[in-house]
């Protein structure tokens, strides 16, 4: 029964980065298919093509190979399906209707049920067993609250200062947007998530561990997200500033570091096959 159901994830992952590559890689090397947007949502559009093409669809298969081998990498690969449903989510709410949009659909979907399938099968049938170092436990614990705080008071202190001013957020000007779909996200679920495994990882629930490995490779494969988007964006003279790149990319590589130190510690439950 667990061969069928690794087939099953391992072909349904396949289907899901061969998608993410067909589209991302059909706008990315078309000259105008973003013509509808703005000219700055339209570069941060292709720069998230691009990440998507050379780095996600690349993680997403080896991690859904591995995966099929070895239970760890299941850890790592529902971290990846939670970056997709953020990024996906974008594309569907904020894009002009174009071509792609019934597979933006289906890549949000098909992300969305996957990862659904791993919160289901881990409280059906944990992998995850304890940390056999608590000073990790406590440190990514308090890494997580800082970072859910720290955006949070960043995120707040602009939507305010605009609802206060009667005006825009300054991160949507330029954008031809309603209102900011990262704002959205981060506020009402990513950073939620962030701030509960960083409390379940303080009270030593295993629920916690469960999730600190996806919520640190979606801290990673964001904040690279950010520091690339920083760079395309001053390249094409539009507003941005250097300085948070190399902050977002300091922050991926720290997280990066984290990720390695808890999984060296991170005790599994034997397999069962």
């Amino acid at each position: 029964m667990k061969k069928v159901e690794g087939k099953t994830n391992l072909f349904l992952s396949l289907i899901l980065a061969l998608l993410i590559i067909i589209t991302s890689g059909s706008s990315l090397f078309s000259s105008n298919f973003y013509s509808k947007e703005t000219f700055n949502w339209g570069t941060q559009s292709i720069g998230q093509d691009g990440i998507d093409l050379f780095l996600i669809a690349p993680l997403l298969i080896i991690t859904s190979v591995i995966f099929y081998r070895k239970r760890t990498a299941l850890l790592l690969w529902s971290g990846i399906l939670f970056y997709l449903i953020y990024t996906y989510v974008i594309y569907c709410f904020t894009l002009h209707f174009n071509k792609f949009f019934i597979a933006y659909c289906v890549i949000l979907g098909l992300s969305f049920y996957l990862f659904q399938y791993f919160l289901l099968s881990q409280i059906q049938k944990p992998i995850v067993k304890s940390m056999t170092n608590k000073r990790v436990r406590k440190i990514i614990g308090i890494y997580f609250i800082a970072i859910a705080c720290l955006f949070y008071l960043l995120w707040l202190t602009e939507i305010i200062w605009a609802v206060m001013n009667n005006s825009m957020p300054a991160s949507l000007v330029g954008t031809g947007l309603f209102t900011n779909p990262v704002h959205a996200i981060d506020l009402s679920v990513c950073l939620p998530a962030l701030f509960i495994t960083g409390f379940l990882l303080l009270k030593q629930n295993v629920f916690g561990l469960l999730l600190t490995p996806a919520m640190l490779v979606f801290c990673i494969l964001m904040d690279i997200t950010i520091g690339v988007l920083v760079v395309l964006m001053k390249s094409k003279g539009l507003e941005g500033d250097y300085s948070i790149a190399v902050v977002m990319f300091m922050l991926a590589l720290l997280s990066a570091v984290l990720l390695i130190w808890f999984m060296k510690y991170l005790e599994m439950l034997p397999n069962k096959e």
